[in-house]
């Protein structure tokens, strides 16, 4: 890898909420400029405007196109030229647009290699299912790392969504990601129930899809009920934890990550990471918001990469195997016990007469 500072570029988010606020106080710390050299998606008279009302006094030098990015400077790379009206703490389809302008240049910069990863400060969620299965959304923070099977689908339509071929697909990504992006040679996958008592899908979907990637040489055990696996406090003991949906995965990750949550798409060839937050318009303004949640994601953008760059380098000239290694089994066995003792307290649950 080149000898240099890697070229994070950050989307300004939705410009009436807390975007430019956590940008503009995350670069206060000018040692921030020398752990990267950042590239600000957005517009440099909105960014002014922040910053006036905000009473900051962060410098930002204006460039055109990120070929011009100047080192040991906050560049601001202007995306639109169009007239903004900022509202701050009023989301507004103009601000929305305008995070929009700035996420789709910065996708094109991205592709043409014009830096290294991005970051994307707060927009607002669609909500809109997440149909790209060739993805998988992984929220992070010290050693917790949640993934989720389904995002943004309504409970009634999570059942009919998970199908083994699914799950399978899933766990192979969250392994992948685990090994290359956070450096983990032999990592071990939780997988959570569906229901709160574990019935057909565990038995029926879940544990085969299970079987399927233990025969693949996957480390994953379960299905484990949300209340029992957090409850007893079993997230420590594993690298990675696929949820089946959004608020089985999102609840106890936001008991857990606090304020130093991040997110990222699995399975993409680019690094993207966003801060765990919206764009809090309630706060918009009132210079309060917290940019750790942003540091932590241009961190762990920066970490992903050389992660990335490492792992890649022997494997494009590997060296042939001298031995067959033998896969331990006991903490496979120790997991599966768990999880077959679930099923009989299931089974042997007294029925209630309808």
């Amino acid at each position: 890898m080149e000898n240099r500072k890697i070229r994070v570029a950050i989307t300004h988010g939705d410009t009436n909420g807390i975007g430019y606020e956590i940008i503009l106080k995350a670069f206060e710390d000018v040692g921030m400029l020398e752990l990267c050299t950042p590239i600000i998606y957005g517009n440099p008279k909105i960014a002014t405007y922040h910053r006036n009302a905000l009473q900051l006094e962060t410098p930002f030098t204006i460039i055109k196109n990120a070929e011009d990015v100047r080192p040991d400077k906050l560049n601001m790379l202007a995306t639109f030229d169009d007239e903004v009206k900022v509202e701050l703490g009023a989301p507004t389809p103009e601000s929305a647009e305008a995070a929009r302008k700035a996420l789709q240049r910065a996708k094109e910069d991205l592709k043409n290699g014009l830096y290294d990863v991005l970051v994307q400060a707060p927009v607002v969620s669609s909500n809109t299912p997440d149909l790209d299965d060739k993805s998988l959304l992984i929220m992070f923070a010290n050693d917790i790392r949640i993934a989720l099977a389904t995002n943004h689908l309504p409970l009634k339509d999570v059942a009919t969504s998970i199908t083994s071929d699914k799950l399978v697909e899933k766990c192979r990504l969250l392994h992948t990601s685990l090994k290359r992006d956070f450096r983990i040679n032999n990592p071990r996958i939780a997988v959570l129930a569906l229901n709160p008592q574990l019935g057909a899908e565990e038995e029926n979907i879940i544990s085969p899809a299970l079987k399927t990637v233990e025969e693949a040489g996957i480390q994953a055990y379960g299905p484990f009920t949300a209340d029992d696996f957090f409850g007893n406090g079993m997230q420590h003991s594993f690298d990675g934890i696929l949820a089946m949906y959004d608020d089985q995965g999102n609840v106890p990750f936001k008991t857990l990550a606090h304020e130093f949550g991040v997110k990222m798409k699995a399975g993409f060839p680019f690094v993207i990471t966003t801060p765990d937050q919206d764009p809090s318009f309630d706060i918009a303004g009132k210079g309060v918001a917290d940019p750790a949640s942003l540091r932590h994601a241009i961190y762990a953008a920066i970490d992903i990469f050389r992660n990335r760059t490492h792992y890649d380098e022997p494997l494009a000239n590997p060296l042939p195997k001298l031995y067959h290694e033998k896969r331990e089994d006991s903490e496979k066995a120790r997991f599966a016990v768990r999880a077959k003792d679930q099923f009989k307290r299931e089974d042997s649950a007294p029925k209630e007469d309808n």
